[in-house]
């Protein structure tokens, strides 16, 4: 293989006119998992202005680009996933028939080894170290919103049943209820991230956008412009305000489902639930093959879904002592996690638990204010 390794402003136009262009004929050639907005090189890039030693390989075979493999290392060869902990997609993106051997790749990146966490399917080469595998759920919209609809009454009757009531309830109580699907206040945006902030903290999470990474990251997206790549807010109101918001990324076919939140106010209607299914809708009407909901267990995913794709979790090491002790650190910390999240008797009190010390520490919060 020949491959060169850039940072992200060395890459050239033609390389990402190459990248975007693999991505959008992912679905005809069998992988349409690729065509998700966390592999594009808009991400990459927005990283890449917001941390450290984020790096580009390209791949060529006769001269012409046949794989981009966007990662972050350390100085001492510490590779992880571009993003990793807010990225629902990783792996490299590449055209129909190209193979790769793992350990060659991560040699000519220099890295002793490479961890992720929701590595795509079809990624052979990584996938054989994976420890673990994961359902993210997504909700089809390819046949229309209407069908979309139908085969949700035919799996949940009873949940689409009293959402539609809920959103008709809304309407009923509250003037002036409309969505916005691609909305450009950056007000609403600050909005729905103090509302998620405030959420992390009182169920007991850690706050992303306390991180001020994400915050930046974000805010980078959401101006991020291009074709077909876009930063998605969308926005459900009632009496001329906020109720409920989701910030996202798509391309072409894919509309990544990322920081969804709502006012606390208005839970009786369900704000979240109804704000997906107009997502839903609007999604259709653009042209949106599915919306991914991303990994991990929540009840209304549960609820909203049509199938699930497959993610995996590990670490491709080459033999180096930094590898053996990356991964001898990190291995217990997400085996312990993952027990605990794939285990209801074990996930259910640790969740009270955390919801608990989240009221605690919100209350302690409000009496230093």
């Amino acid at each position: 293989m020949d491959i060169s390794v850039y940072r992200p402003g060395e890459l050239s136009s033609a390389d990402r006119a190459a990248w975007t262009s693999m991505q959008s004929k992912a679905h005809l050639q069998g992988s349409p998992e690729l065509g998700n907005p966390f592999l594009s090189p808009e991400f990459a890039l927005a990283v890449g202005r917001c941390r450290r030693g984020v790096r580009i390989a390209v791949v060529r075979e006769g001269g012409e680009p046949a794989a981009f493999f966007p990662f972050q290392r350390t100085a001492s060869g510490v590779g992880r996933a571009i993003g990793l902990g807010v990225s629902d997609a990783q792996g490299v993106v590449h055209r129909p028939g190209f193979t790769w051997e793992a350990r060659e790749l991560l040699k000519a990146c220099g890295l002793a080894v490479w961890e992720f966490d929701h590595l795509v399917e079809g990624q052979m080469a990584f996938g054989a170290e994976a420890s673990g595998t994961f359902p993210s759920p997504v909700m089809d919209v390819d046949q229309g919103y209407e069908a979309y609809l139908a085969q949700l009454r035919e799996q949940s009757p009873k949940f689409t049943r009293t959402t539609l009531a809920k959103e008709r309830k809304l309407g009923r109580d509250h003037d002036g209820v409309r969505y916005v699907h691609d909305e450009r206040d950056p007000a609403a945006l600050r909005t729905l991230m103090a509302w998620k902030s405030a959420q992390y903290r009182r169920t007991g999470r850690s706050d992303r956008f306390a991180h001020e990474w994400i915050t930046r990251l974000v805010d980078q997206l959401f101006h991020t412009r291009s074709e077909p790549f876009a930063g998605i807010l969308s926005v459900l109101y009632a009496n001329g305000r906020p109720i409920a918001a989701h910030f996202g990324l798509r391309t072409e076919r894919v509309l990544a489902c990322w920081f969804p939140a709502y006012d606390p106010a208005f839970s009786k209607y369900s704000p979240g639930l109804v704000l997906h299914l107009r997502m839903a809708e609007a999604a259709a009407a653009d042209g949106i093959a599915y919306l991914d909901l991303g990994r991990g267990q929540k009840e209304y995913k549960d609820s909203l879904k049509t199938r699930e794709l497959t993610v995996s979790e590990g670490w491709v090491t080459r033999r180096h002592p930094v590898a053996f002790g990356h991964r001898a650190r990190r291995a217990p910390v997400r085996a312990l996690r993952n027990t605990v999240q794939t285990r209801p008797e074990l996930f259910e009190p640790a969740d009270r638990l955390l919801k608990r010390m989240g009221k605690i520490r919100s209350g302690q919060g409000q009496g230093r204010g």
